[in-house]
């Protein structure tokens, strides 16, 4: 399997590290400058200083091998672990939400200017710090890092909002002092549908679902390249954390022997587990060509 790369994992403390920063910030200057989008959203950050730890935690626990007690290695634990950073946006959507009503049904005071630029300033460093994680986790396709990367831009998506709902709110004068609070309300709705991609990923990948044709089509043509292989009937792939499991189906000519058919089975395997790094295992299963 693909090996991890130590400076990956090093980013599961980076993003433990900014979220707590923020926060401190966003709480700070939001109280200070009378901002109930900006207060939610350092809410938000505390929520993902324990998300990000999680995260990276089962990501980590996922990576270790096999075991007598675990034949088939702990790669679940890195889906679980995407599927509590799915429903933890959701259970921040919520909270938002409910506050950022409460927040409309009160008077109160236009948010203070300063808050747009520190505002500014987190949708920069999120957005980042986002793409950033997204860049180390193309070749590994991780869900649970998936969902971090993702937490980071909706904390970065929701501050956007903010930033517009203030600068209505100072535009605007007074009559539109609940601007921001409408722009907390507004952005629950980009965290949800976040949420409901990545916990749908995790689960599928939980259930053993079959991975995109991308990920197999490539694995199927490959079997075909081997000498002997006549066709490959089956190709079903699942996914265990970053690694995959495989389970073909490869017919061959009907008249050769048990000890050939049993020989180009494990070509098949050998063949196919130096070109793709990813599969942690293959089972070939032979059948006569029709």
């Amino acid at each position: 399997m693909a090996a991890i790369n130590t400076n990956t994992l090093r980013l599961g403390l980076l993003s433990v590290t900014a979220n707590l920063a923020l926060m401190l910030v966003k709480i700070s200057v939001g109280y200070l400058g009378n901002s109930y989008a900006l207060i939610a959203d350092g809410i938000e950050s505390a929520g993902d200083i324990l998300t990000s730890a999680i995260t990276w935690t089962g990501f980590k626990l996922s990576l270790r091998p096999a075991d007598a007690g675990h034949p088939y290695g702990h790669g679940k634990i890195e889906a679980l672990a995407g599927l509590f950073a799915g429903l933890s946006l959701f259970a921040a959507a919520v909270f938002i939400a409910v506050h950022a009503v409460q927040e409309i049904k009160l008077p109160h005071h236009a948010p203070a200017w300063f808050t747009l630029p520190v505002l500014l300033a987190v949708v920069v460093i999120k957005e980042l710090l986002s793409r950033k994680i997204i860049a180390a986790n193309r070749d590994l396709d991780s869900r649970a890092i998936q969902g971090d990367a993702w937490h980071h831009r909706a904390d970065a998506l929701t501050s956007a909002a903010a930033a517009i709902g203030i600068s209505v709110a100072l535009l605007g004068g007074p009559g539109w002092a609940a601007a921001d609070d409408w722009a907390a309300l507004a952005a629950c709705l980009i965290i949800s549908v976040n949420g409901g991609v990545i916990s749908h990923r995790a689960l599928h990948d939980l259930l053993d679902g079959q991975v995109a044709p991308t990920v197999s089509d490539p694995i199927r043509r490959a079997a075909l390249t081997v000498p002997g292989v006549v066709n490959v009937e089956k190709c079903r792939v699942r996914k265990s954390g970053i690694g995959l499991f495989v389970e073909l189906h490869v017919e061959v000519d009907p008249n050769i022997s048990v000890a050939d058919g049993h020989r180009l089975a494990h070509q098949v395997k050998d063949y196919l587990m130096t070109r793709h790094a990813k599969i942690i295992d293959i089972l070939v299963h032979i059948e006569p060509a029709r």
